[in-house]
């Protein structure tokens, strides 16, 4: 039995920002090869005015424009989206990988993607949404964030690396960031590939890797460590 295609759904104030990502590579593949459905909407859609208005000052007063419930409500009414709907917000949970093999294990995914200084609460709320952020920086729009995610996603999908192994030696697959990878030439403007890696012995070769990643992890991700070592 083929197993069904993810769908993902994009709702964006620029649609436009996603055609060449989702036209190339991985995400593309995973479109041919029917693992994936894609849908881009622009919230423009589902406004109700003649001036197509999404957004507006907040209440309380502050600088910056809030986007509108109005148009987040229909739209995903109208997709009859199913969750998990996700808002690409700065205020949200860490995006982790942990957070992409669930979506990828789904049959639908719906991207909300915030602009301007917010998106008013009540869509988090009345949505049931999960806000995401992809770090502790602050992005012009959850474009480039939904990106990411979708990224992250796809590549998990049966199919779409083509390789399975692949992913499963990543960063973050089993917990450890990964340990460095090395291809010809062996030597390389003074620098060397280390020689455990050239002696063909598949024990010592996993034995170094592992203490790499472990070594890696400790030094660049010390929280990543101090939950594994608990």
């Amino acid at each position: 039995m083929t197993a069904k295609p993810l769908r993902i759904d994009v709702l964006t104030l620029f649609p436009k920002m996603f055609e060449s990502p989702f036209a190339e590579s991985i995400v593309a593949r995973a479109r041919q090869a029917g693992r994936l459905e894609l849908g881009l909407h622009d919230i423009r859609s589902w406004t109700n005015d003649r001036h197509h208005v999404v957004d507006d000052a907040p209440y309380g007063g502050g600088a910056g424009m809030v986007l509108k419930p109005e148009p987040f409500f229909e739209a995903v009414e109208d997709l009859k989206a199913t969750p998990p709907i996700v808002v690409l917000s700065a205020r949200g949970q860490l995006f982790t990988h942990e957070l992409a093999v669930r979506y990828s294990l789904g049959t639908e995914l719906t991207l909300l993607c915030g602009h301007y200084k917010d998106i008013d609460n009540r869509v988090v709320v009345g949505l049931g949404a999960e806000e995401v952020s992809i770090g502790d920086f602050v992005l012009t729009g959850g474009e480039p964030a939904a990106l990411c995610v979708v990224d992250a996603v796809v590549r998990l999908l049966p199919g779409a690396l083509g390789d399975h192994e692949s992913a499963s030696s990543d960063s973050h697959y089993e917990g450890l960031l990964a340990p460095p990878s090395y291809t010809r030439p062996p030597s390389y403007r003074g620098l060397e590939v280390p020689d455990v890696l050239l002696s063909g012995d598949h024990d010592r070769i996993a034995a170094w890797r592992a203490a790499e990643a472990e070594r890696l992890t400790r030094e660049r991700r010390p929280d990543i460590w101090k939950k594994l070592d608990a």
